[in-house]
């Protein structure tokens, strides 16, 4: 008698996306509460705190605008830096457009919207796995959505224990921090433009550590960004040519 397996439906394409994402909710969640307190200990209201990332979502970008509004720096220095932080997205889109691209408008915007670092890494996990899906897209959903609520909460959690006790943000909390983005970004490198372009970002951030207002962070990931991409147009090109000569 053979055993078949359960349909996969909206629901449980959603649900798998969130449960798959549940080691990234709990290494997420250090990220949350720093930032936070830090909004707790700033110059910024406690509900701007919460606004940034209801609205932003990008807690990179949030860390660095925070640190910068908290040095009196010009908000289009504060819009420029966040923007060129948030440049490692287009590699994240890049990667994941083929699988998108037959969505309408609303769910690409949606679920470009949704997109972090660690759905990106749950999601290119799956794609690879599994490729094209009728409800991947459900899967996404879920898997973004959790990371969003999951966030929301943290923040909060930041923002409240962080005026009771206005030296969380030095617990150590930051070491959680570096261990998560290493979690993440050491599946990633087993193709030659990830590793290049990891290899090129921390060169750069390491010999421009120096430079003030995180402007070697930024060099670090626009050198990233352009050697990851340069190198997948080069491969992209040479494989065109192979298929040409063989044809």
């Amino acid at each position: 008698m053979s055993h078949l397996l359960p349909p996969v439906t909206r629901f449980s394409s959603f649900a798998a996306g969130a449960r798959d994402s549940l080691p990234m909710l709990v290494g997420a969640a250090p990220f949350g509460v720093i930032f936070g307190a830090l909004i707790a200990a700033g110059p910024l209201a406690p509900w701007q705190g919460q606004f940034m990332s209801l609205s932003v979502f990008a807690g990179s970008s949030q860390f660095i605008a925070v640190g910068l509004a908290a040095a009196q720096t010009g908000i289009l220095v504060i819009w420029m830096a966040t923007f060129i932080v948030n440049l490692r997205h287009m590699l994240y889109a890049a990667t994941l457009l083929p699988r998108v691209s037959h969505l309408p408008a609303r769910w690409r915007f949606l679920l470009g919207f949704l997109l972090t670092d660690e759905t990106f890494a749950v999601m290119n996990a799956y794609y690879l796995k599994h490729g094209h899906t009728p409800q991947g897209h459900w899967y996404f959903l879920g898997s973004g959505l959790s990371m969003y609520g999951n966030w929301q909460l943290w923040t909060l959690a930041g923002l409240v224990f962080g005026e009771a006790f206005p030296q969380l943000q030095t617990l150590g909390l930051d070491f959680a921090m570096v261990a998560t983005f290493i979690a993440i970004v050491v599946p990633q490198l087993f193709r030659f433009p990830q590793l290049a372009a990891a290899i090129a970002a921390g060169a750069f951030a390491w010999f421009l550590r120096d430079l003030p207002y995180k402007l070697g962070l930024m060099a670090a990931i626009l050198a990233g960004v352009a050697v990851g991409l340069g190198i997948s147009h080069w491969q992209a090109v040479r494989c065109a040519a192979k298929t040409r000569s063989k044809a």
